[in-house]
């Protein structure tokens, strides 16, 4: 069998993070994103596959209201600060922000024209605001409780706008008189959601007191109240054109008695966590869903159950609700062969996810990944999309610890163990549970399959006992759940078993304790064959090699061990994890592994050579979940922090890359040698910083210093610089400013650049002014060695001159003017008479000759006479 290529290096792709942490959000008009609130940040939300697209930044203010501007280019959020801001989308910077009110605002709606908006505070006020000028245009008060949420009509010509508070009112004010026209009280509790009939003249109201209530505009009376006998969170109409709308058409036979009133079908969810549709007209419920989609822990809150929001997306995308979980539930509408419509849910948009705990890769083609978090269901998600596509629901405990395997008729299947000290045999496909294994006394924090016959699995728990489950006797039909039986049972270690690995004949159980050891054991019977010793803390990993007789355990003593299952002696030991090694997986055949720890590192090791030859930090906290993906061997991590990043083998590509970039090398090289020959200085200046070579810049440089013929290619290079490349020149400059043989050269480049350049345009370069310090404090060294250097020659000169080696400079001058002045001379008559050059030239040396022996003389006698007096 050919040998698999080594993996040297992975790219990640941060699949799934947290985006959304519950309370204020908004959709955009087209529905393509959402921007939701996550802790004290604003994330931009894909709505498509929960991607990331921005983030918007806050200052330790926990965001309590948000909205969109019609257009989907701004975005207005308000805090606990009462600081209201409007966010521009585009740069994700703050435009304006002001403050208004005494106390948090609460709801926030922008007008359809996008100029005013109204925000709703617990101070009991609605004020609106114009945006463009951040000034209030109206101050309303009246309401007598916190007011909840606001609500513009939809209308421009209805200068209308709609406030709810808790005490259980909705007041319609008028924005041209600016007064209360009405004050609508007929809930019993508080009003939760507002919508307007595609006419504009009926007002639905939702409150917690269950029904819903249809208001006539004309007149402000109450039209119908329709009980729902469930307390309601969100109250959506169904406009025409839609698919929902022809659905009307078979809702006439059953709505009863006619009541002359314009005919309304509207959508409600609440704390059941079902999607409703109702008709006004006989208040009938038109289509309920079968069962909830929404999933929560068993300590939440029972009254905090169920939907917390629904919105109407445009045109037939559906209907988008939000649970009291952090999720977006994205329901499309179908048409059965019946002629009726139904809910189908489209897409699950996680927007926390707890602690990641464990994770799978699911099926044949690894297209789904199982992932266990801090709850009692197992979500399911699709790589591709990463949305949530369905949820194992059934645990009573939080899942611990989860496996898959494809059995041998092709069917994916999942196991899991949970803190109800129950383990369950799920079908991918029918997403049902087919088994159910009771027996252990302690949560289950370990289970994995068998490798070769696909018909047991293998549990660990916290009771310290083993026990191996049959897969006999499965039914596809069974309405409820099988009882599996345990083949087998022993009681493995002194603490918790952490990890449980099948050899890949089915022929060895390997598990993992506290108690600082793993020991092997041989199947059916669980007879055990050798105890690994050695690690100093609790064992958190084990696995099998899939092709040698080895065992790789990862430990709370930061070390990873490849122990001989022979003889239980310890093969290897790989030290380089600052914290627990939590996750080891054998990859390339058992060449290579890859393991996570409580440090956040995963590092990618040679088993060969003991060395780890990557490591990437992706994630903020404990990596607890890896998996490794038996085709591909894609990786998958998942941690404390929420995150699943994905892990994409970039061996082969990083190759062609480098090889690609190395031939573009070697073109660029011999390009740049060619353009210095042809002396084309400006295309060598523009490659010699296209391959970030200094060396050959400063002798592109050094050569136009020296022939000041080519100086505009030098100007012509400088001017295609861009910023970058002009901080970058700056930073050569710098670096050759330091050496005084190729200071001149840096000087001359300098002298050249701020001339092209202006300085505004040099002091917006990032970081020019440190460079600056750099090159003046070596400039000012270069200047005072050059004022010495003029200094020391003034002295040479003069020596030079008293020893009559050279003649001053000043009676040189004059013997050249004297000799240019008899060059020409007049005769009696005033004319000029030349005088030819050779008979000049003779004059000229004998003037010469003349006066340095003159001088030489004249020196001597004074010399002389010096002697004479100091005699």
């Amino acid at each position: 069998m050919a040998s698999l290529p080594l993996k040297k290096n992975y790219r990640c792709v941060p699949s799934l993070q947290q985006f959304y942490s519950g309370g204020p959000f908004a959709v955009s008009s087209d529905g393509s994103f959402i921007a939701c609130k996550c802790g004290e940040s604003i994330k931009i939300v894909d709505s498509s596959n929960a991607s990331i697209r921005s983030t918007i930044e806050g200052d330790s203010d926990e965001v309590t209201a948000l909205a969109l501007s019609p257009d989907n280019r701004l975005l207005f959020s308000a805090g606990h600060s009462r600081q209201i801001r409007i966010w521009d989308l585009s740069t994700l910077k703050c435009v304006r922000s002001w403050k208004g009110h005494e106390g948090p605002v609460m709801g926030m709606s922008c007008h359809p024209s996008g100029g005013l908006l109204a925000t709703a505070g617990a101070d009991r006020k609605v004020l609106v605001w114009d945006v463009d000028g951040s000034f209030c245009t109206h101050y309303f008060k009246g309401h007598k409780g916190v007011v909840s949420s606001v609500l513009f009509h939809p209308d421009p010509t209805k200068q209308l706008l709609f406030s709810a508070s808790d005490d259980t009112n909705v007041h319609v004010w008028d924005l041209l008189t600016k007064k209360c026209v009405a004050t609508l009280n007929a809930h019993n509790s508080t009003v939760t959601s507002m919508a307007l009939s595609e006419d504009g003249w009926t007002l639905l109201t939702a409150g917690r007191d269950k029904v819903v209530i249809l208001w006539d505009l004309h007149d402000y009376i109450c039209m119908k109240t329709v009980t729902t006998y469930e307390v309601l969170e969100a109250v959506c109409a169904i406009p025409s054109g839609t698919p929902l709308s022809s659905y009307l058409g078979s809702c006439k036979k059953q709505s009863g008695k006619k009541s002359g009133l314009p005919e309304i079908c509207f959508i409600t969810v609440g704390d059941r966590g079902i999607v409703r549709i109702w008709n006004s007209e006989g208040a009938v419920c038109l289509y309920e869903q079968k069962s909830s989609d929404v999933t929560l822990s068993s300590d939440v809150d029972q009254s905090n159950r169920g939907f917390t929001a629904a919105v109407m997306l445009p045109s037939d995308k559906g209907l988008l609700c939000v649970t009291a979980d952090q999720e977006f539930l994205l329901y499309s509408p179908i048409k059965l062969p019946e002629g009726t419509l139904e809910f189908e849910l489209s897409k699950r948009l996680v927007g926390y996810n707890d602690e990641i705990v464990d994770m799978k890769f699911v099926g044949d083609e690894e297209q789904f990944l199982a992932v266990a978090t801090n709850l009692e269901q197992v979500r399911v998600y699709d790589i591709a999309s990463m949305s949530c596509s369905y949820v194992l629901a059934g645990h009573t405990g939080i899942v611990l610890c989860l496996d898959t395997c494809v059995s041998s008729c092709g069917k994916p299947l999942i196991a899991t163990g949970s803190k109800d000290n129950t383990v369950r045999l799920w079908d991918s496909e029918s997403k049902c549970c087919l088994g159910l294994g009771i027996g252990h006394m302690g949560g289950i924090g370990a289970i994995a399959f068998s490798k070769k016959r696909k018909d047991f699995f293998v549990s660990g728990s916290s009771d310290r006992t083993l026990k191996v489950w049959s897969l006999d006797g499965l039914s596809d039909n069974a309405e409820k759940p099988v009882n599996l039986k345990a083949k087998a049972g022993v009681a493995a270690h002194d603490k918790d078993i952490n990890s449980v690995a099948v050899a890949p004949n089915d022929s060895l159980v390997c598990s993992g304790s506290q108690d600082r050891t793993a020991c092997v054991w041989r199947l059916p019977d669980l007879v055990p064959v050798v105890v690994l010793k050695g690690h100093k803390r609790g064992v958190w990993s084990v696995e099998f090699s899939p092709v040698d007789q080895c065992v790789i355990t990862a430990s709370g003593d930061k070390t990873i061990k490849i122990w001989a299952i022979s003889d239980g002696s310890c093969l290897k030991t790989f030290e380089g994890h600052t914290s627990s090694v939590l996750r080891a997986s054998f990859l390339t055949r058992g060449t290579q592994f890859i393991s996570s720890g409580a440090d956040g590192l995963v590092k990618l090791w040679m088993v060969k050579t003991d060395e780890c030859i990557a490591t990437y930090d992706q994630h903020d906290d404990k990596v607890y979940a890896l998996a490794v993906g038996k085709k591909t061997e894609m990786l998958a991590t998942g941690s404390s922090d929420a995150v699943i990043n994905m892990w994409y083998d970039c061996t082969a590509s990083d190759k062609e890359e480098a090889f690609r970039k190395e031939e573009e090398g070697v073109l660029k090289n011999q390009e740049l040698e060619n353009a210095v020959l042809d002396a084309d200085f400006s295309k060598a200046i523009q490659v010699a910083f296209e391959l970030r070579r200094p060396h050959k810049l400063y002798q592109c440089f050094s050569e136009i210093w020296r022939k000041r013929e080519t100086e505009q290619q030098m100007e012509k290079a400088l001017l295609a610089l861009g910023e970058e490349e002009i901080r970058l020149l700056f930073e050569y400059v710098r670096e050759w400013n330091t050496k005084p043989k190729l200071c001149h050269v840096a000087h001359y480049v300098l002298f050249k650049v701020f001339n092209i350049l202006s300085p505004t345009k040099i002091n917006e370069i990032k970081g020019i002014g440190e460079i600056l310090e750099g090159l003046l404090s070596y400039s000012q060294r270069h200047f005072s060695r050059m004022d010495r250097h003029e200094t020391n020659t003034y002295l040479v000169n003069y020596t030079l001159t008293g020893m009559s080696v050279i003649e001053p400079e000043t009676d040189t001058r004059v013997l050249q003017d004297k000799s240019l002045m008899h060059s020409a001379a007049d005769d009696e008559n005033g004319t000029l008479i030349n005088v030819p050059e050779d008979e000049e030239r003779k004059t000229s040396e004998w003037l010469k000759e003349t006066a340095a022996t003159k001088k030489r003389k004249s020196k001597k006698s004074k010399d002389g006479s010096s002697k004479k007096v100091k005699a």
